[in-house]
């Protein structure tokens, strides 16, 4: 097989993945449902709410996986968000039981094709590298057996009436101006600033915590920050796509909080399809960006002695 031959398989592979998962998530969003809401609390979600992790490394997904593995525990029921490849479950003493079908998610990484390292050499100029995705499989914990008891051991959530504290705190500690008043929530990234309304104006106090949580996704893609485009104007793709990322970030850090994520921008649906259906791509590149947004804030939540006897599940940024 020739080289080129490989080369455009592997291209279509790619394709074939990026498609598979954006018109997943499409069918998804078609249906009313959003991926990175689930129904968790309720009979339809068995397992706790909590982010998706590797029990065997104990390393925690992110990005478009995040959406995959909640959808596979609430589809399929699972009790657990932990999860192992095959070849993990043997390694721990256990063994996948017969007749249970995995998931698929993916790892992304880059690399240069053998052109571009020869037209750099020839220029002088940096490779440039190319991002692709691979899909692998895994299964959930409750998929499995004879594992060690303490694998798939669920953090325990945290102590009633310190969620709203943490996300106080983690307010104070970003350094991210954030003012409260008004009638509306935005942030202004001329002048780099949140404004929330006060709690007073939300019916369910916790809802404030969700907006302002919401608010500070968009603060972090501050150039200043991790650098997001954030000059779309209301009603363009790119304004959208911004919305979808603070939409997720918000999701991922209610969950690492132990908040349920709700939808605040569901009016924004036609505008998501419409980008999701032009970009195959979109939907990964905006949940890799949520991750990022969610792993910056969190970052800079003060420890409290519940969240050190919990510990903190290592992040593995490959996986999207």
């Amino acid at each position: 097989m020739s080289r080129n031959h490989r080369n455009a398989r592997a291209g279509a592979d790619r394709t074939t993945l990026y498609d598979d998962i954006t018109s997943k998530i499409i069918a998804e969003l078609e249906a009313g449902r959003f991926p990175w809401v689930q129904p968790w609390g309720t009979a339809a979600a068995r397992a706790p709410l909590a982010m998706p992790k590797n029990a065997a490394t104990g390393r925690a997904y992110t990005g478009i996986n995040v959406l995959l593995l909640w959808g596979a525990v609430v589809e399929h029921g699972f009790p657990s968000q932990g999860w192992l490849t095959f070849r993990q479950a043997l390694s721990l003493g256990g063994n996948v039981m017969k007749g249970e079908h995995g998931t698929t998610i993916v790892y992304a990484d880059r690399f240069v094709p053998d052109d571009e390292k020869k037209r750099a050499a020839e220029t002088g100029d940096e490779a440039a590298a190319i991002p692709f995705l691979k899909r692998y499989t895994v299964f959930n914990a409750a998929q499995c057996e004879g594992l060690p008891r303490d694998v798939a051991v669920a953090a325990p959530p945290p102590p009633a009436g310190q969620i709203e504290p943490q996300v106080e705190a983690l307010i104070k500690t970003t350094g991210i101006a954030f003012r409260i008043g008004g009638d509306r929530a935005f942030y202004d990234p001329a002048q780099d600033y949140v404004r929330v309304p006060p709690p007073a104006a939300y019916f369910e106090p916790i809802n404030w915590h969700r907006t302002a949580l919401h608010e500070m996704g968009h603060a972090t893609g501050h150039a200043s920050r991790l650098g997001r485009d954030l000059g779309g104007s209301f009603g363009t793709k790119k304004y959208a796509f911004e919305e979808l990322v603070a939409e997720m970030n918000a999701a991922f850090c209610c969950a690492s909080l132990g908040i349920v994520p709700t939808v605040r921008h569901a009016d924004y649906l036609g505008s998501w399809l419409e980008v999701l259906r032009e970009d195959n791509r979109a939907i990964v590149r905006a949940a890799s960006q949520a991750s990022k947004a969610a792993d910056w804030l969190l970052a800079l939540l003060p420890e409290t002695d519940a969240m050190v006897e919990a510990g903190q599940p290592e992040i593995d940024r490959r996986a999207a």
